[in-house]
């Protein structure tokens, strides 16, 4: 306390050696002024720095942001699977000559979340019940069952026929030219039947019943459809939930990537349900 009052007292043109020093390094008023008036930037500086140094900290190393990657990806994949688009693979001939073994289809979800399949429509669907016999079905390893669950390999195991006949529709084969009628109406199925290949050498006639379907392969005398399984519980048909979606592409092998139309004979149906 002594010292502060020595230092108030003494006259400013003092020369005493350690006082006089103190004084005369002081800054003056206006170096003093900038200095303070810098030192906000020279704070803001060393925050920014700071935060960018913690980004930087922050930052994934890259066999994690690997595998959040990949996580991301198969998520997506078993997303396009699960609600939009799925691949198959033909093993067998009963859809000749539209479809021939080992060709790869795409089948799309979309068109049957608001409304029913349609005749004329190839579709993919789950085995109703004792279609697939154990040599039918189709095996595979590790690798690729787990790249078939998210989508990555061509799915088996299901059935792919054409929609003949939907509910309520009255199917009937054959008429005095060999024809499938549906509702009265025959089919020219001339457009996808194999060359010389008859509609069927199986008679038949049934009313299509409420949720169930119709189905028929293009290769008619090597397809186990609807005819082959008429004494079934279910009588043949198959229920709308049980189908995947409908057939509108095939990609691969290239020469013969084609989308798939429904056949003009269809159209004519129109309103005879």
């Amino acid at each position: 306390m002594a010292e502060s009052d020595d230092l108030n007292d003494r006259d400013p043109g003092s020369t005493d050696g350690s006082r006089s020093s103190v004084v005369g390094d002081a800054e003056p008023v206006g170096a003093a002024t900038a200095g303070r008036a810098a030192r906000p930037t020279t704070t803001t500086a060393r925050r920014a720095g700071h935060r960018r140094a913690t980004v930087k900290r922050r930052e994934l190393p890259l066999w994690q942001e690997m595998i959040l990657l990949l996580a991301i990806a198969l998520g997506l994949a078993i997303l396009l699977k699960s609600l939009f688009v799925q691949a198959f693979y033909i093993p067998s001939a009963s859809m000749h000559d539209t479809l021939i073994e080992n060709d790869r289809i795409l089948v799309e979800k979309p068109s049957y979340w608001f409304d029913q399949p349609q005749r004329g429509d190839i579709v993919v669907f789950d085995d109703p019940g004792g279609w697939l016999s154990a040599g039918d079905r189709i095996g595979g390893n590790l690798i690729t069952q787990a790249m078939e669950f998210v989508g990555l390999y061509p799915s088996g195991n299901h059935l792919v026929k054409r929609v003949i006949g939907v509910a309520g529709d009255r199917v009937r084969c054959c008429d005095e030219q060999g024809r499938v009628r549906v509702n009265g109406v025959p089919l020219d199925e001339s457009e996808y039947l194999p060359a010389g290949v008859k509609p069927s050498t199986q008679d038949f006639s049934v009313r299509v019943p409420e949720g169930k379907l119709w189905v028929m392969g293009d290769n008619r005398p090597a397809s186990a459809d609807s005819r082959a399984h008429l004494g079934d519980p279910g009588g043949g048909f198959i229920p709308v939930d049980d189908v995947v979606g409908r057939v509108f592409v095939t990609v691969w092998p290239l020469d013969r990537a084609q989308l798939t139309d429904q056949p003009d004979t269809f159209g004519r149906l129109e309103g005879t349900g």
